[in-house]
C-alpha cells in the first residue's frame, strides 16, 4: 500500500478493500486587534474574552466536536502566547479523538496571510471547515457536508458552501440584531448558488446595483436582505490555493468571496446552506456580543448553554433562568432578577439588586448596589452604592463608592473608578494611554469588520503585554478622586456610531432621528412620481390582494419576534415603540393591524407563561397589559381602532387561545381599566354586535354585566 497523506488512515470495508479515511478538519482562526472591541483587545485575545464566563474559543471548540470534527488547526498572531497557553493547559489538549494543533505567525496581519501559512504547511488534505474562534453554533455540518460533496462530485468549481440563515434586519437602523449591516444575498433558489454578496450598499440611494448579465445567465434569481452571514464555511482544498495564486486576497468576503463572484475567467462557485432551527452566529462587535450572551441564557444554543458546559455541579440552572454557581455567597436582601449568571465565589451585599447582567467568579458586589444589563468580569470590587446599566467590566476592576457608569461604558482590565465619579455614556477606559496612532482596516480576521493594528506603549516578544501586575499605575484625574484610568475619546466620525455596537440599547432619540431622516428621504423619492405610483399601483392590484394575506401573516411573525425580544432584554417601551414604528412602515401596515398584532402578541406571552388555573392565566394578563399598555395605546388613535382591538380578542378567544374564552369580561374590563379601549369604542361594539347572529354573541352575552355598568354610568354623566 502507498504513502498516506498526513493524517490519513487505514481502514478495511466490508468488500475487504482497504481505503483511506481522512479525517475531517477545520481551520479556526484566532483574532487580532479590533477597532470595535479596543482597549480590551490591546491587552487580551478577544477568543478568550469570556462569554458567559467561558472562553469564546471554547463555545467554538465544543461545537465543532460535537459536529465530526476531528482535527482543528487553530491560527494564532496577536497574543499568540496566550492562545497557546490557554489551549495548551485547557481540556481540548488532552481529547482523546479531538486534536488540537495550534500554528503561529506574528507577522500576518490577514486572514489571506493565514490560509497562504497553513497551504504552505500542507497540513489540510481534504475538505475542511474554516471559522473564526468567536462563533457559536449548535448546528449539524451533516446536511452541510453531504450537499457540499455531491455538488463537488457533479462540478468540481463547486468549492465553497456559506451557511447563511433567516436574519431580518431592523427597518430603522438597518443593521441585523447582531449589529452588523444590513446584508443583500442574490441567490439562485434552485441551485443555492451565492450569485451577489455586498454588506455596504449605498442605502441611501434606495438602490444597489446588479450587473445585467448576472440576470441574462440565470432564469430564476431571489435578492435577499434577510439573511445572516454565520461565518461557518465548508472548503475544498482549492480555496487556500487560490489565497496563494492571489495576494490581493486578504479578506474572506470582502476579496476573496466578492472577488470570486465577479471573476468569469476560473468559474469558481460558491454555493449556501441555510439553516432554520439551529443556532449560528459570531460575535463581531459589542453589540453581538450582548445578543449571544442573551441568547446562550435563554438556551437557544443548547446544549452549549453554563451548565453543562461547566457542569451541573459547578453551576445550577434555577428559575427564571437564573444560573448560580454553588459557593456564591448572596445577602437575604439581595434581589437577583431573571436570565442573570453568578459565577463562582462572588459575594453580594444588602439591598443589592441585580437583573439581566452576568458576573463573573470571584467578584465583591457591596450593598445597595444597582446592576442592570451589564457584564462582570472576574476578580471585579464594586462598593456600595454604585449604578451600572448596560456596562461591560472587565477582570480586576475596582468601583469605588458610589460610583457610576452610564449606558455603553466599557472598564478595560484594572481600571480604577474614583468614589462618586460618573462615567459618561459610552466610554472606553483603560490603563494603557490611547494609541496615538491607528493604521489601516487591515487585521487578522474571519469576517470583515472595521479594524487595526494600533501603535502601544509597550510591547513583550513582539506582541502586547497582557501583565499589568508589574506596571505601576498612580491616580488619574480622569476617573475622579483615586481613580486609575485613561478615558478614550472616540475617532473622528465616530461619535454618531458608537451607539449602534455598544451593549446598551439604541437610545430613543437616536431611532427618533433616523425615523425622521428616513421619512424625509421616502418623501422626496415619492415627489414627482405620483403619476407612476398610482399606475403600477392599477396594475398590481390583484397581485397586492392576493399576497396581502400573507404579508400580513410575515408581519405578524416579526412583531412577535420583536415583542419577546423586547420582553426578554428588557427594552424601554419608548424604544419598542419606535422598533414596531419601523416593521410597520417597512411592510407598509397600517397602524391598526399594528396594534392587533401586539395584542396577540401580548395575549401570545400571558397564555404561555406558567399558570394552573384561570385565576393564574388571569393574573399572567394582567401583568402583561400593564407593562406594555403605553405600547399598544400608540397603535390606538381612534375608537374604530380600538373596535379592532376587541375584534381581534373575540378571534383569540375563539381560535388561538380558547383558554382566556371565559375570562373575556375581565380583560375587557382591564382594557377599560388602563384607558386602552374607551367607553364609546365597547358600547359601540355591543351595539353592532346586537343585530349579529346568535353565534356571534357569545362573548357580548358574557360581557353583558359589564356592558350595563358602562350604560350607566354614560346615563348618570348625561342626567
Amino acid at each position: 500500500m502507498g504513502a498516506q497523506k498526513k493524517g490519513a488512515t487505514a481502514r478495511v470495508s466490508e468488500d475487504s478493500e482497504v481505503v483511506a479515511h481522512h479525517p475531517l478538519q477545520a481551520i479556526l482562526l484566532a483574532d487580532s486587534f479590533t477597532t470595535k472591541f479596543r482597549p480590551i483587545t490591546l491587552e487580551r485575545p478577544r477568543v478568550l474574552l469570556p462569554l458567559v464566563n467561558i472562553p469564546m474559543i471554547d463555545y467554538t471548540l465544543a461545537w465543532l466536536e460535537s459536529a465530526g470534527v476531528e482535527e482543528v488547526f487553530v491560527f494564532c498572531c496577536a497574543h499568540s502566547k496566550q492562545v497557546i497557553g490557554y489551549l495548551g493547559s485547557s481540556e481540548w489538549s488532552s481529547k482523546p479523538d479531538f486534536s488540537v494543533t495550534t500554528i503561529e505567525a506574528n507577522d500576518s496581519i490577514s486572514a489571506g496571510d493565514a490560509l497562504r501559512l497553513i497551504y504552505e504547511r500542507q497540513v489540510i488534505d481534504g475538505d475542511f471547515v474554516l471559522i473564526s474562534g468567536d462563533t457559536v453554533s449548535n448546528m449539524s455540518l451533516t446536511q452541510a457536508l453531504e450537499e457540499h460533496k455531491e455538488r463537488r462530485k457533479r462540478d468540481a468549481n463547486a468549492i465553497m458552501t456559506m451557511v447563511v440563515q433567516q436574519s431580518k434586519p431592523s427597518p430603522i437602523t438597518q443593521q441585523s440584531r447582531l449589529g452588523t449591516d444590513e446584508l443583500f444575498m442574490a441567490i439562485n433558489p434552485d441551485t443555492k448558488q451565492l450569485l451577489y454578496y455586498e454588506d455596504k450598499a449605498e442605502y441611501s440611494k434606495g438602490f444597489i446595483s446588479l450587473d445585467k448579465t448576472l440576470i441574462a445567465d440565470n432564469p430564476s434569481i431571489i435578492l435577499h436582505n434577510d439573511k445572516q452571514d454565520c461565518y461557518i464555511d465548508i472548503c475544498s482544498e482549492e480555496v487556500l490555493s487560490l489565497f496563494t495564486d492571489n495576494f490581493d486576497y486578504q479578506h474572506l468576503r470582502r476579496h476573496f468571496v466578492k472577488g470570486l463572484l465577479v471573476d468569469d475567467i476560473m468559474g469558481y462557485k460558491i454555493f449556501t446552506h441555510e439553516i432554520h432551527s439551529s443556532y449560528a452566529a459570531r460575535i463581531d462587535n459589542f453589540r453581538s456580543y450582548d445578543t449571544i450572551s442573551k441568547d446562550i441564557i435563554q438556551r437557544w444554543t443548547y446544549p452549549f448553554v453554563p451548565d453543562i458546559l461547566c457542569g451541573s455541579s459547578a453551576i445550577k440552572l434555577e428559575r427564571q433562568g437564573i444560573y448560580r454557581a454553588s459557593d456564591v455567597t448572596l445577602s437575604r436582601s439581595a434581589q437577583v432578577g431573571s436570565f442573570t449568571v453568578i459565577g463562582q465565589g462572588t459575594t453580594i451585599g444588602n439591598n443589592t439588586k441585580i437583573s439581566h447582567s452576568v458576573i463573573g467568579e470571584g467578584c465583591s458586589i457591596g450593598s445597595n448596589v444597582t446592576i442592570e444589563g451589564s457584564y462582570i468580569w472576574n476578580d471585579v470590587t464594586i462598593e456600595d452604592g454604585c449604578k451600572l446599566s448596560h456596562a461591560i467590566v472587565c477582570d480586576g476592576v475596582t468601583m469605588k463608592l458610589g460610583a457610576v457608569l452610564e449606558p455603553g461604558v466599557v472598564l478595560s482590565f484594572k481600571v480604577v473608578v474614583g468614589e462618586q465619579f460618573v462615567v459618561p455614556a459610552y466610554s472606553m477606559v483603560s490603563l494603557i494611554q490611547q494609541p496615538t496612532q491607528q493604521d489601516s482596516d487591515e487585521e487578522l480576521e474571519y469576517a470583515d469588520n472595521s479594524s487595526g493594528i494600533v501603535e502601544v506603549p509597550y510591547k513583550l516578544n513582539g506582541e502586547i503585554s497582557s501583565d499589568l501586575s508589574n506596571t505601576q499605575y498612580g491616580p488619574t484625574p480622569e476617573l475622579g478622586t483615586g481613580g486609575v484610568g485613561y478615558i478614550w475619546s472616540i475617532f473622528e466620525g465616530g461619535h454618531d456610531e458608537e451607539w449602534r455596537h455598544s451593549v446598551a440599547p439604541i437610545p430613543t432619540d437616536k431611532l427618533a432621528k433616523i425615523m425622521l431622516d428616513k421619512d424625509e428621504d421616502e418623501e422626496l423619492l415619492t415627489q414627482g412620481g405620483n403619476a407612476l405610483v398610482e399606475e403600477l399601483k392599477s396594475d398590481s392590484e390583484d397581485d397586492d390582494n392576493e399576497g396581502s394575506r400573507d404579508d400580513y401573516a410575515s408581519f405578524e411573525k416579526e412583531v412577535e419576534a420583536t415583542f419577546l425580544r423586547a420582553v426578554h432584554e428588557n427594552v424601554k417601551v419608548d424604544h419598542a415603540v419606535l422598533e414596531m414604528n419601523g416593521l410597520r412602515l417597512s411592510y407598509n401596515i397600517a397602524a391598526v393591524d399594528c396594534a392587533a398584532a401586539i395584542f396577540y402578541s401580548m395575549m401570545k406571552l400571558a397564555v404561555e407563561s406558567s399558570h394552573s388555573s384561570a385565576s393564574e392565566l388571569h393574573r399572567n394578563a394582567v401583568e402583561v397589559i400593564t407593562t406594555w399598555q403605553k405600547l399598544l395605546k400608540s397603535f390606538l388613535h381612534d375608537i374604530d381602532e380600538e373596535i379592532e382591538v376587541i375584534l381581534k380578542f373575540e378571534e383569540i378567544c375563539l381560535e388561538s387561545a380558547k383558554e382566556f374564552s371565559p375570562l373575556f369580561p375581565q380583560i375587557l374590563h382591564l382594557l377599560y381599566d388602563k384607558e386602552i379601549l374607551q367607553e364609546d369604542a365597547i358600547l359601540r361594539w355591543a351595539d353592532e354586535k346586537e343585530g349579529a347572529d346568535e353565534s356571534d354573541k357569545v362573548f357580548l352575552k358574557r360581557s353583558e354585566k359589564f356592558i350595563q355598568w358602562l350604560r350607566e354610568a354614560e346615563e348618570e354623566e348625561e342626567d
